[in-house]
């Protein structure tokens, strides 16, 4: 087995053996592993002193902030109140000072009393109850041994651990699925009761054992869990469901949050009355001794258990899963099933565990199923709608302004302070807070942000222009919006730049200091701190460029939009090439010509693309060489080479332009996961590249195809395997489908374009989410 060693952060600890039910599902009397029966009824004082030991050393050894511990059986309340004192007294001493300790009991509720709830109160132990929903649900398998109901006792104790008094320990309802009950009235029983989470439980079984045979459906465990699924959504979904709620946390990206589905790595291991180490409990479910490790906690560490085959098995993700599985499209959400699930004593393969889930056909059902009803809501509309991405980005603009002020924590400065709080003046004036978003939305202010703040989060103090670009910030907001409010700006090497506007010159070469920019009537005032009065600096924003300033000139010729030529800005740096020099101002029309010929070829050829571009774009910054690409963060930006002719430079534009929507999208929305755990073909070449990689050609090509046909050989054959990779999220779906209907009927259009040619590039995306927005305050 390769990969680091996983610590454990969850222990099952049995402290009793025996049950007072007879339920004919319980994986520990009924299934295949009869180990209970030869260990002893209650953990010994000798085996609770050992767990509280060993648990202490691994948080220690593993720099634990907690550890999870969940008191089971059998069924724990038969170990008596006194015990189980015993049990929260040594695990709360050891590991006081090392690790948070999280305590939690799993109960079928028929001994919960007040008395225990008290215990429980004292050492804030959250208590998990067992249900299988209304009277006749439950009585179907949760009977006494005699055939007597526990259906009263149990609801009993679901009422006592809703009083006021003891609400705050309810950790939420267990309940196992039985197709044969009425999967609404189970819902509406469990969802009456208001628990803080119900978690259902497919009942465990094999391939040598498998579930009871369905009515009919191949899938009727997914129908059963899917009908629930729809109540609950009528329902407004009253309570949390941990199995929706993975489901729906992994179809967007995110983890998997329970055992039983997703690929995260098992830290989870279970303490036996007698001190015996074993693996997760379902395992009983497979042979004898599928569980054992042949450890104990008076002679073995954790972290030899950790070590154990058996349990670095469930540590390998994918790789961990059959071969079925790999290729299967849903198994980011799925993980393979429960690993208990997969067994079959005749799979020839050396290990029993090497197949898919024996609820396979089930899980697949209810994923397709869960994403089928939840696509609408749970897609990101920066996919389709280009406002809404600038509105996603201007919020995740501010959110990284207010993640670095909290992480600077009050050691930013004076100045930072100072134009913090007039940040939240400017704001406060309609007018003022529209020109704060307008710079805020300039694309190098990403860049700083993002370097600042992993210097931040690094140690390292912010200095320099990092360190000034706030000030500079809001003096250029209230400059555009005319607001007289003085703004103490940080200048070195006698220039003092201010974001989409320009640079003023004070000074030469190494000088510094604090000049204050105040906003007049056509223009702005900037005076340095200290100077006699009628010595400030007056500057008209529509002044040429001259001794004390130099303007962020505009390129201005139709059908182009208006974009600002940025070669000032100290954080334009931010592109695969160097930026070039700041050029001359002769240059400039030749640029706005060179951008106008190239941009009536876009507009003619495909005009959607050529809209959508002008509404984003904002920037071109000059480079020293290439063509046109993205700057590193955002998509208000493209740096633009020396390209000869109008041609080139339009499939530069476009392609530079496409590959800034995917990394904008990349940004907020999260396409996919998982990148790099398998290689895809490109369907134009025999090369194998990531995922983000072939996601990125693809959508580059898509574009450029609308431009020229032959950039659209291989792309449906590529948005196919995009569509039904492991990778692929919601929101990779959604934009797989906008692509579709992007291409669909163009090609014959396009036909007047054919022979062009410029190579794409297909470079990767970076995943940050946000959907925050910061006002200053």
């Amino acid at each position: 087995m390769t990969g680091p060693l996983v610590p454990f952060r969850e222990f099952v600890l049995k402290v009793h053996s025996r049950c007072d039910l007879a339920c004919d599902h319980c994986y520990v009397y009924e299934h295949a592993d009869q180990s209970w029966s030869t260990r002893p009824r209650t953990i010994s004082d000798e085996a609770i002193s050992w767990t509280a030991r060993r648990l202490a050393e691994h948080a220690t050894t593993h720099a634990l902030p907690s550890v999870t511990v969940i008191l089971h059986g059998g069924e724990p309340l038969l170990a008596g109140p006194a015990r189980l004192r015993r049990v929260c007294e040594e695990l709360g001493s050891a590991l006081n000072g090392i690790a948070e300790l999280d305590l939690r009991i799993h109960t079928n509720g028929v001994q919960l009393s007040p008395r225990y709830l008290d215990l429980f109160d004292e050492f804030n132990v959250r208590v998990g109850i067992s249900l299988d929903g209304d009277r006749a649900a439950n009585d179907r398998h949760r009977r006494f041994a005699n055939g007597r109901s526990s259906h009263p006792m149990v609801m009993r104790a679901v009422e006592l651990l809703r009083e006021e008094r003891y609400r705050h320990l309810d950790l939420g309802l267990l309940c196992t699925v039985d197709i044969h009950n009425d999967p609404v009235a189970v819902h509406d029983a469990l969802a009456g009761l208001e628990p803080p989470l119900v978690d259902f439980l497919l009942p465990h079984a094999t391939w040598d054992d498998p579930p009871p045979p369905p009515d009919g459906s191949p899938t009727a465990y997914a129908d059963w869990l899917l009908t629930v699924f729809d109540r609950w959504t009528e329902q407004g979904r009253p309570m949390p469901v941990r199995m929706f709620a993975s489901v729906l946390s992994s179809l967007n990206g995110g983890p998997s949050l329970t055992e039983s589905l997703g690929l995260a790595p098992t830290d989870l291991v279970v303490i036996e009355t007698d001190g015996q180490l074993e693996q997760v409990d379902s395992l009983k479910s497979a042979y004898e001794g599928a569980a054992a490790t042949g450890f104990d906690v008076f002679h073995n560490t954790f972290d030899e258990v950790a070590a154990h085959p058996g349990v670095r098995a469930r540590q390998l993700g994918l790789a961990g899963v059959s071969e079925t599985c790999r290729r299967c499209p849903v198994v980011r959400s799925c993980g393979g099933g429960l690993y208990t699930h997969r067994y079959r004593s005749d799979s020839g393969t050396g290990s029993g565990f090497d197949n898919p889930s024996v609820y396979c056909a089930d899980l697949a059902a209810l994923i397709r199923g869960i994403e089928e009803r939840t696509a609408a809501a749970t897609e990101s509309p920066a996919v389709r709608a280009p406002d809404e991405l600038l509105a996603a980005h201007q919020d995740l603009t501010r959110t990284l302004l207010a993640v670095l002020h909290d992480t600077l924590d009050g050691r930013g400065g004076a100045l930072w302070d100072d134009a913090w709080r007039l940040a939240a003046t400017v704001e406060a004036d309609t007018p003022g807070a529209e020109a704060l978003d307008t710079v805020l939305a300039h694309p190098y202010t990403r860049t700083w942000l993002v370097g600042a703040l992993d210097d931040v989060r690094a140690g390292r103090d912010l200095t320099g222009p990092a360190a000034e670009r706030l000030g500079a910030t809001v003096a250029a907001a209230a400059v555009r919006a005319g607001l007289d409010l003085p703004v103490p700006v940080a200048y070195r090497d006698g220039s003092l730049y201010l974001p989409t506007l320009g640079t003023v010159l004070l000074g030469g070469p190494g000088e510094r200091g604090t000049a204050v920019v105040r906003a007049g009537a056509d223009g702005f005032l900037v005076r340095r701190q200290g100077a006699a009065p009628g010595t400030e600096l007056r500057i008209a924003r529509e002044d040429p460029e001259g001794p004390h300033w130099r303007p962020v000139r505009v390129l201005r010729r139709a059908p182009a939009p208006g974009l600002l030529l940025d070669d000032l800005d100290p954080f334009r740096d931010c592109f695969d090439v160097p930026v070039a020099d700041r050029l001359e101002a002769e240059r400039t029309e030749a640029w706005a010509d060179r951008i106008a010929e190239a941009w009536t070829l876009l507009a003619d050829a495909v005009p959607d693309q050529a809209a959508e571009a002008a509404r984003t774009l904002t920037t071109v910054t000059p480079l020293a060489g290439g063509a046109a690409e993205p700057g590193r963060h955002g998509h208000g930006a493209l740096g633009v080479g020396a390209t000869a002719d109008a041609e080139e430079l339009a499939l530069a534009l476009l392609s530079g332009f496409r590959r800034a929507k995917l990394r904008a999208l990349g940004e907020v929305t999260d396409l996919y996961a998982l990148d790099g755990t398998w290689e895809h073909r490109t369907p134009w070449g025999s090369e194998h590249v990531t995922f983000s990689r072939l996601l990125a050609e693809t959508f580059e090509r898509a574009g450029l195809g609308l431009y020229d046909p032959c950039f659209l050989t291989g792309v449906p054959e590529a948005l196919d395997k995009i569509e039904n990779a492991a990778e692929v999220t919601v929101d990779g779906k959604q934009l797989i489908s906008a692509v579709r209907k992007e291409i669909s009927g163009t090609r014959s259009a396009a036909e007047k374009n054919r022979g062009r040619s410029f190579p794409p590039s297909g470079r990767q995306t970076n995943v940050l989410a946000s959907d925050q927005k910061v006002t200053f305050e």
